[in-house]
């Protein structure tokens, strides 16, 4: 069960990142953030309505409290590298420094996959790296500052940290402690946006996509959350770590991208990691 929902969650973050990313060409990252971070709140009272009553206590809100502030501070750090940065740094960055947290973490609290499970661990980071590799173009890399990569670690880092935050609640707070992740994540969301002066749009199809963007990160963050209910912590992150699988096919079937041959082979590396955590 642990493994279904892992890579369900891995289906539903990749799939949020395309409409995320399609958003964006016509808005604000920003707004494109707030805008879905407002819309999954609607799928997640419908889910604490089908799974009924739960045992809360202070414990569970505040883990999930201290997730959505390591969340909203993660995206915001990631999209200041983007902005100064080039994605072919900040994207393997971030995405390698967001899967290993809470890999480390579960081993640390005692989470002993089998050998070839560790295995398929190993390579699924070495899957994310080839995946999110962007061209780099001549002399870019020399060119980068210290802050910029600083930057995507640190957002990578506390994205982890969202998901370790999170697995400390206790199971039968049910999902309660992602209520109060997102109550937490969106005043800092919300101010930033005033700051920045960007505003919502009222267009059918853009919001239409946020919603849709937004839906679908909640989906997700369902997912993995019962998904660590079900299985250890190091297995269910290095599953979910695999998420940029999706969006790279998903750019390829339906917007016609062409799949550069070294994410052909992360895509590779990816199923033949998923594999073998999964036997």
């Amino acid at each position: 069960m642990a493994i279904v929902l892992a890579l369900g969650a891995a289906a539903f973050y990749g799939s949020a990142d395309f409409m995320g990313g399609l958003a964006t060409r016509r808005s604000a990252a920003l707004t494109v953030a707030f805008g879905a971070q407002v819309s999954g709140v609607l799928v997640l009272l419908g889910g604490l309505a089908l799974l009924g009553p739960a045992t809360i206590t202070g414990a569970d809100l505040g883990f999930g409290a201290l997730a959505g502030l390591f969340g909203g501070i993660g995206l915001i750090l990631i999209y200041r590298a983007l902005a100064a940065g080039p994605m072919s740094v900040v994207a393997p960055t971030s995405a390698l420094s967001a899967a290993s947290v809470p890999v480390l973490a579960g081993l640390l609290l005692g989470d002993r996959p089998e050998p070839l499970a560790l295995t398929g661990i190993a390579i699924s980071f070495v899957a994310v790296l080839l995946i999110t590799w962007e061209r780099t173009e001549p002399g870019v890399a020399r060119r980068v500052s210290r802050r910029v990569v600083l930057a995507a670690l640190a957002g990578g880092t506390l994205f982890g940290l969202f998901f370790v935050a999170l697995h400390q609640a206790d199971p039968n707070a049910g999902l309660w402690p992602l209520l109060a992740a997102r109550a937490a994540s969106l005043p800092v969301l919300a101010a930033l946006l005033r700051r920045s002066g960007s505003a919502l749009s009222s267009e059918r199809g853009l919001m239409g996509t946020i919603v849709v963007s937004g839906a679908l990160d909640m989906l997700a963050n369902i997912f993995f959350l019962l998904a660590t209910r079900h299985g250890m912590l190091a297995v269910v992150s290095a599953l979910t770590g695999l998420y940029p699988a999706t969006t790279v096919m998903l750019a390829q079937t339906r917007l016609g991208e062409r799949m550069r041959g070294v994410q052909g082979a992360g895509l590779a590396v990816a199923a033949l990691a998923a594999v073998m955590v999964a036997v």
